[in-house]
C-alpha cells in the first residue's frame, strides 16, 4: 500500500499545489497552537510545504513524507529551523515525547492506517504537548451505508473524500488526547486541538495493535 501511496503522490506532486492551498484554515489551525519559541514542531504528511510558510520563525520543524517528490517541492519553502525527511507516518522513526507540537493537516483521510497514523502522533509528542488537526470528517449525524461507502471509494480514486468519524478514529487509536477546542469550517472540514494528557504506552500499543 505504502508503495502505491508513493507513487500516486508522486504523479499528484506536480499539480498539487494547483489545488486550493487553505491557507487561512491551515493558519487558524497553527495558531491555536500558541507555539513558544524554541519549541519542536513535527508536521507528518508535510506534502509541497504548505505549512511551512505558516508556521512562527522561531519553531524548531521536522516536515515529513512517505513521497520524495512531495518533499522536493517543500524544499522550496524550507528556511533556517526547518528539516525534512522522508518517512512514513504509520511508523516514525523518532523518540517517544520528543516535540512539543504536532500538526496533522489533511493527511488522516489519505494514509491506509489513520488511527496508526494518530497514535503514532501521539506518541512523539510530550505529556502536555498539543496536536493540531485541519481535516474531513464525516458528520457524527451521518448515517454509514454500504452505497454511501461505495461511492467514497469509487471517488477517493482522484479526490480525497471524508471517510472518517472523528470520535470512532480517536477510540480506535488508543491515543491518551484530550480535546480542547473544535471549530468547523465549512462543508466537512474541521479543526482540531488537542493535547497529550500524559504518557499511556500501553493504551498506544493497544491502539496500534487493533489498527
Amino acid at each position: 500500500m505504502s508503495g502505491w501511496l508513493r507513487a500516486r503522490y508522486t504523479v499528484y506532486s506536480t499539480f498539487y499545489d494547483l489545488g486550493p492551498g487553505f491557507a487561512d484554515e491551515r493558519r487558524r489551525a497553527i495558531d491555536l497552537l500558541a507555539l513558544k519559541p524554541g519549541e519542536r514542531v513535527l508536521v507528518p504528511g508535510v506534502g509541497t510545504g504548505a505549512d511551512l510558510p505558516l508556521l512562527p520563525r522561531h519553531a524548531e520543524v521536522l516536515g515529513v513524507d512517505l513521497t520524495p517528490a512531495m518533499l522536493a517541492r517543500a524544499r522550496h519553502h524550507a528556511r533556517s529551523g526547518v528539516e525534512l525527511r522522508v518517512m512514513d507516518a504509520h511508523a516514525l522513526d523518532l523518540p517517544d515525547a520528543s516535540f512539543d507540537a504536532v500538526l496533522l493537516h489533511q493527511i488522516l483521510n489519505v494514509v491506509p492506517r489513520p488511527a496508526r497514523a494518530l497514535a503514532e502522533a501521539a506518541r512523539v509528542l510530550r505529556p502536555g504537548g498539543r496536536l493540531s488537526i485541519f481535516d474531513k470528517f464525516v458528520a457524527d449525524d451521518v448515517a454509514p451505508g454500504a452505497l454511501r461507502d461505495a461511492l467514497q471509494r469509487a471517488v477517493d480514486l482522484v479526490f480525497v473524500v471524508p471517510k472518517l468519524r472523528w470520535s470512532t478514529l480517536l477510540a480506535e487509536s488508543g491515543a491518551a488526547l484530550a480535546e480542547r477546542r473544535r471549530e468547523e469550517c465549512g462543508g466537512a472540514f474541521r479543526i482540531l486541538l488537542l493535547e497529550k494528557r500524559g504518557e499511556d504506552r500501553a493504551c498506544l500499543r493497544a491502539g496500534a495493535a487493533r489498527d
